[in-house]
């Protein structure tokens, strides 16, 4: 079969990020992974080989699930290869890929060591015990996570030698996983598999080898898939993300075999995970590790809510189904859980200044959960001492946030995304830039006391004496030549009242039809404007079985009250709650802020962005209650 044609991403370095929040998680990011040091990420791989035989723990080894002793050991190397082909494919930073490209030639040394084929830093002896039946934490998992590094590093990275690395590595599980029967095979794909499925279709779709269609086949997991097809709810209690890489792979296996089984599968995956299901206000639906029952998620506010691996790769399948069907709701998803999943998760850096002090750290790097419980805390793990999985999906997720913004389909451009930027593509042979940047609606530069911007009156600090609630992204089209073409320009979910497009300063449409695409379809000219106003305001957004427990959301960002118990917030109207909510410190210096306190209160609370908290107790989730 040939792979069916859909909306294409522009990625790469033709689109380039300005949005300075998220350029400083970027520069964070490939700080600490600069930072670790390549002895210590190839340790135990270079012990399975045999080619480290150190006999004392050493000085600055990691820790944690990367610990010589831990059955997980040496995941994180394949996300940070991961990560630093993201990074160089995003931005062309050499330096990180020479640190990546020195990485894989030592990796291709403990290949060799190994006897041509095993690769991994886990014993193959651990597989033979999962087909045994014996216990042993996720070996698949692990090995996944090399095979992705080495086909990142291939694709993005243009790495030949991390290719013939995993093509070699293949081979062992193809004479491996041929002794079984499939009643065997479903027996082995009960323990965690991890992103496996996925591995052997990229492998096809690079190679066009029949033996890696064949792993497809003996890596199809008939106990979770044809339930799956049939509709059937296979998630409920269930841990959520082992089952997620998964589907992934089935939805990669559609992009290239053009099957629609694959696509019924991660379709009807969403259904059950999400749209059945229901969410938090932050776009999770998951607490300890495990998917909530359908629409019943008012038991499970706990400390362990969701998990980060599953906002990445909960992000991840959005995008297949985005790019198959151009539905906005997917690209709305993905916004939620970028601020409210991965800005709330890692790379936390405290604003404080001019002399204020906190008894805290200045820095967060990761929390591998997010709490929802009343009066919880984030726990922020180490740089080198733990190694959960989520370190690893934490260095692939702030690794390059160029992603998802723009998708082409022939003579048409999406905007989905509203972060500053630039997009550069063709249209029938003429080159066109896209530049978008967001009106501030504050007339002034000066965002710090050490900022030196000219201080010009300007008419915006008049218009907009108060906080505008409303987002502004402007695009201007640069070309050589006049093209005709079409932009699709996202109203998001959480518009608050009529949003309104303009086109060189005249109106082109106005409206409040929320989760669609406005389809400018014009012949446009270098200097073109589009100018785009998204009115946002404070929406109550209540559990989906219990609407007196509610939480709060400015635009797509969901509000954190700063309370270290549970607090029953009074209002005058139950079906409007977030009336109580009204700014406070709406503006410092050149900035409109997204800070609230509450109103009629015996004792108040104030709400930032749940991704500003750090080290405070905070609640997402208030019981409501009516004063009448």
């Amino acid at each position: 079969m040939k792979p069916n044609k859909h909306l294409k991403e522009l990625d790469g370095l033709r689109t380039r990020l300005y949005d300075p929040e998220l350029k400083r998680r970027e520069e964070e990011n490939r700080s600490y992974m600069m930072h670790l040091e390549n002895r210590f990420l190839l340790l135990n791989f270079n012990l399975e080989a045999g080619r480290d035989t150190s006999d004392n723990i050493i000085e600055g080894m990691h820790g944690g699930w990367e610990f010589p002793t831990c059955q997980l050991r040496g995941h994180f190397l394949g996300h940070w290869l991961s990560a630093a082909a993201m990074r160089y494919h995003a931005v062309g930073d050499k330096e990180i890929k020479a640190k990546a490209d020195a990485i894989v030639d030592e990796l291709v040394e403990c290949q060799k060591a190994n006897g041509g084929q095993w690769a991994g830093p886990i014993p193959e002896k651990y597989l033979y015990r999962i087909a045994q039946g014996k216990q042993v934490w996720a070996p698949h998992y692990t090995i996944h996570k090399v095979f992705m590094g080495l086909l990142d590093m291939y694709e993005y990275a243009g790495n030949e030698t991390a290719l013939e690395i995993a093509e070699n590595f293949a081979d062992w599980f193809y004479d491996w996983t041929g002794r079984f029967s499939r009643e065997e095979m479903n027996d082995i794909l009960d323990f965690e598999t991890g992103g496996m499925l996925e591995i052997w279709v990229e492998l096809f779709a690079v190679t066009g080898k029949e033996k890696y269609k064949t792993l497809m086949e003996r890596y199809y997991r008939e106990r979770l898939f044809d339930p799956l097809l049939r509709g059937e709810d296979v998630l409920t209690n269930m841990h959520a993300n082992t089952t997620i890489p998964e589907v992934i792979g089935c939805a990669r296996a559609y992009d290239v075999t053009g099957d629609e089984k694959w696509r019924t599968i991660a379709e009807n995956y969403w259904k059950l995970a999400v749209t059945d299901r229901g969410m938090y206000a932050t776009g999770g639906q998951t607490c300890g590790e495990i998917w909530t029952p359908m629409k019943r998620l008012s038991a499970r506010l706990g400390q362990k809510g969701q998990e980060h691996c599953t906002v990445y790769n909960m992000m991840r399948l959005a995008g297949f189904l985005f790019r198959w069907t151009g539905d906005p709701s997917y690209a709305d998803y993905q916004e939620r859980l970028l601020y409210n999943g991965l800005m709330a998760q890692g790379y936390w850096q405290s604003t404080l200044s001019h002399g204020f002090t906190s008894p805290y750290p200045s820095h967060g790097l990761l929390t591998y959960f997010l709490p929802m419980q009343a009066g919880s805390r984030k726990g922020w793990s180490s740089q080198k001492s733990d190694f959960f999985c989520c370190h690893g999906t934490l260095v692939q997720a702030n690794a390059a946030f160029n992603r998802g913004l723009y998708y082409q389909s022939e003579d048409t451009l999406y905007v989905c995304q509203y972060r500053d930027s630039q997009v550069t593509f063709s249209i029938k042979d003429t080159p066109v830039t896209l530049l978008q940047k967001q009106d501030p609606l504050t007339g002034s530069s000066h965002l710090a006391s050490t900022s030196s911007e000219k201080q010009s009156v300007l008419e915006d600090t008049r218009k907009y004496p108060s906080q505008p609630d409303c987002l502004v992204p402007c695009l201007k089209i640069e070309t050589a030549k006049a093209v005709e073409m079409t932009l699709q320009i996202r109203i998001p979910w959480w518009i608050a009242g009529e949003a309104q497009i303009l086109v060189n300063g005249e109106e082109i449409w106005h409206g409040s039809d929320a989760v669609s695409f406005v389809p400018l379809k014009r012949t446009w000219k270098d200097g073109d404007v589009v100018r785009i106003l998204l009115p946002k305001a404070v929406k109550a957004c209540p559990l989906p079985d219990d609407e007196t427990m509610t939480a709060f959301l400015y635009g797509p960002v969901v509000l954190a009250g700063l309370t270290d118990e549970e607090r029953t917030l009074h209002v005058p109207d139950l079906s409007r709650p977030e009336q109580i909510l009204v700014h406070d410190n709406e503006r410092e210096w050149g900035s409109w802020k997204s800070t609230f306190r509450t109103t009629g209160q015996e004792r108040g609370i104030r709400f930032i962005p749940l991704h500003d908290v750090g080290y405070e107790p905070y609640s997402i989730y208030f019981p409501v209650k009516s004063d009448r």
